[in-house]
């Protein structure tokens, strides 16, 4: 091991991450406040480890001082989908970005690997702003659904622990749940339309009572006590009777009267 000090070494890579992170899941909220439907479900992110960093040097013959420009995951950006098709809209979200430069992407959904693993892996180079100045850093973004991720985590973990070499029978069993996770993808993507359907009308109602119950304490805010009362009990009957419909209409007369509350407040 050589003696550079890794924290010095590592830190515009924990930037990058951080970084990263920030600007996707922005765009995530971004997407479903423009489309109600965004493609990302979540972000994380990692800095590689020390130790695996340098095994992986090792087994790819990387020399020390070129550990920045050889390692390209140091730096480590997944990003779950609910559906395939999301893998294919989120890259192309990416190459269209003018904040990072694309190096090569890596199709491992088309072409999975033999051991079944399956993902879509971008590489980008991405400029940090440190201390000491302006450095450009090597990031690779992985896109998944969240069955590939599933399997594939659970694969890491065999992996580390058997050092690469897997017993044949986990190989095999490994295969057939990729197989599995691969199906359950193809299963999900047949039903998108009713799973959409199914959580733009779950959030829809979850809006509208947001919206109510807020209206409420803002009529209490204005001090009506006795019209907060009321619309609170008429909540009360129609969310126990599951009528959004009624919720819907109540969050309307709820809004018009904070309005009068509102021009008396002025007067």
């Amino acid at each position: 091991m050589d003696g550079r000090d890794w924290n010095l070494f590592l830190q515009p890579y924990e930037q990058a991450v951080e970084e990263l992170k920030v600007k996707f899941k922005t765009m995530r909220v971004e997407l479903k406040a423009r489309e109600a439907y965004a493609p990302i479900e979540f972000v994380t992110g990692r800095v590689k480890r020390i130790s695996s960093i340098l095994e992986k040097a090792k087994r790819l013959n990387v020399p020390a001082d070129k550990l920045d420009t050889g390692i390209e995951d140091i730096a480590g950006i997944r990003i779950m989908c609910q559906f395939v098709d999301d893998i294919h809209r989120v890259a192309s979200l990416i190459r269209s970005r003018k904040d990072l430069k694309l190096v090569y992407e890596k199709d491992y959904i088309t072409n999975y690997k033999e051991s079944g693993y399956r993902s879509y892996h971008i590489i980008v180079e991405y400029p940090v702003q440190t201390a000491l100045g302006y450095k450009i850093v090597l990031a690779e973004i992985q896109i998944r659904t969240l069955a590939m991720n599933f399997w594939a985590t659970i694969e890491h973990s065999l992996n580390y622990k058997f050092k690469e070499s897997l017993p044949e029978d986990v190989r095999n069993r490994l295969k057939k749940a990729a197989e599995a996770a691969a199906q359950l993808d193809a299963e999900m993507t047949s039903i998108r339309k009713e799973i959409l359907d199914s959580q733009t009308e779950f959030e829809e109602q979850s809006n509208v009572v947001s919206r109510v119950l807020g209206g409420i304490q803002d009529l209490y805010f204005y001090h009506r006590v006795r019209e907060a009362a009321q619309f609170q009990m008429k909540f009360n009957e129609q969310f126990e009777k599951e009528d959004y419909q009624g919720l819907s209409q109540l969050s309307s007369d709820i809004q018009a009267a904070i309005s009068k509350a509102k021009k008396a407040n002025l007067s």
